[in-house]
């Protein structure tokens, strides 16, 4: 129930690999059925092929869900209410959840440390006069082995975009991140000193999270012309050109990191978009 409350939204096959892929699938069934009983969970059916099921909190749900330790603190999600909201998010909802699920797959597969959990979609960053930035998605992965011993803490911010709308969509979000890491607010109630000035997002990360941007619904040519345009706006944006020298953008296609897993060198830093790294590479020059 926590997973469907975070995600979103989840198909019953996206549910399984993230909760419990050592069991067989109808167990899967039978809980998420379970949560639907209980009017904690509904579902919708898709049209095509396969017509898959997918699910999502019901507002009792999140309400209940919300008093567990798990997810005290964390800002409820913006409620899909009943189907006909559900089918109006479901495309860019599913990518996020299957983004965060490969993700999630990979650090499996390597024996790195990523929960269910450490995939926190819409986490609110405001940037002051009232807005915020909200990735689709905040991740946490920790390096090295399960068993053996502490491992680096890397975090990231992800961005989803499905080419519904032009690349100065993902320019504006990259400027918006830019915002963010410059972004300090005046103490209340006292002067501004040098001392009392912290970005905020200190607040919540011991370092700004690298910037990935997952790109979807289109083909090689709408995927290059995204990445050109993001780094195009290193050359006239000041604030871009401030945050790329502290911190990893990359992008990559979706397709890729389904093929290949998101640790593979599919991501092209925005500066120098010719290129492909890992995303957990160190901080690119």
């Amino acid at each position: 129930m926590a997973m469907l409350v975070q995600y979103r939204m989840a198909t019953t096959e996206q549910m399984h690999l993230i909760t419990a892929p050592q069991v067989r699938i109808e167990q899967t069934r039978r809980r998420l059925a379970k949560l639907r009983a209980e009017g904690l969970a509904d579902r919708i059916t898709l049209p095509q092929a396969g017509r898959r099921r997918v699910w999502f909190a019901t507002e009792y749900g999140v309400r209940v869900a919300a008093e567990w330790p798990e997810l005290r603190g964390r800002r409820p999600p913006r409620l899909v209410s009943d189907p006909v909201a559900a089918r109006l998010r479901v495309s860019h909802t599913l990518t996020v959840t299957e983004t965060g699920l490969q993700f999630l797959l990979d650090a499996r597969r390597r024996g790195e440390v990523c929960r269910p959990l450490d995939f926190l979609p819409e986490v609110h960053h405001p940037i002051g006069g009232g807005e915020a930035v909200i990735p689709d998605a905040l991740l946490y992965h920790q390096r090295g082995s399960r068993n053996g011993g502490e491992g680096s803490m890397l975090r990231a911010f992800l961005e989803v975009d499905w080419a519904t709308m032009g690349p100065e969509r993902l320019v504006s979000k990259l400027r918006a991140y830019a915002r963010l890491h410059q972004y300090a607010p005046a103490p209340v109630g006292r002067r501004r000193t040098v001392e009392a000035v912290q970005e905020e997002w200190r607040q919540h990360h011991p370092l700004f999270p690298r910037l990935l941007f997952v790109l979807d619904g289109t083909g090689p040519v709408g995927t290059d012309n995204r990445i050109r345009a993001l780094h195009a706006a290193v050359d006239v944006d000041l604030a871009v050109a401030l945050l790329l020298r502290e911190v990893n953008v990359l992008a990559a296609p979706m397709t890729d990191l389904l093929q290949h897993g998101p640790a593979a060198a599919v991501w092209h830093p925005v500066q120098d978009p010719e290129r492909r790294v890992g995303w957990m590479d160190p901080q690119v020059p």
